[in-house]
């Protein structure tokens, strides 16, 4: 089964933490196995990163918008918004974590985050545990 919650993000960029919503719905699957957490949308992303400083993910928006400068690119003629699509297509629209007695396998300072490149919105969040 699929689950699916909705996130508002408040920022143009910003990074919202997601594991305690990723964690509850593998601790109701139960058992050992594989989760997914992908996002279908071109100008967010998913990332596996420490939380425990919230720094760490204004440094990783830091260091993209360094990367990939705004206003520069032939997409922007359209909507604006290229530097937000390639900064997703770089960071990926999910992760693969393992899970085991109901509970997500990630590292003492890992989180679960979407990372949004072009906000405010409202972004759809998918979530398989099997």
């Amino acid at each position: 089964m699929i689950h699916e919650f909705l996130i508002r993000t408040k920022e143009k960029t910003q990074v919202v933490d997601l594991t305690e919503k990723v964690a509850a719905i593998v601790q109701r699957q139960g058992g050992e196995g594989i989760c997914c957490v992908y996002v279908p949308h071109a100008t967010a992303a998913i990332v596996i990163n420490e939380n425990a400083d919230p720094n760490i993910g204004l440094d990783l928006l830091d260091a993209l918008a360094a990367l990939v400068p705004e206003g520069k690119w032939r997409h922007d003629r359209i909507d604006d918004n290229a530097a937000a699509h390639i900064k997703a297509a770089i960071l990926g629209p999910g992760e693969t974590i393992p899970y085991g007695d109901g509970r997500l396998l990630l590292g003492r300072w890992q989180s679960v985050m979407l990372v949004e490149l072009d906000g405010p919105r409202e972004r759809k969040v998918l979530v398989r545990a099997a």
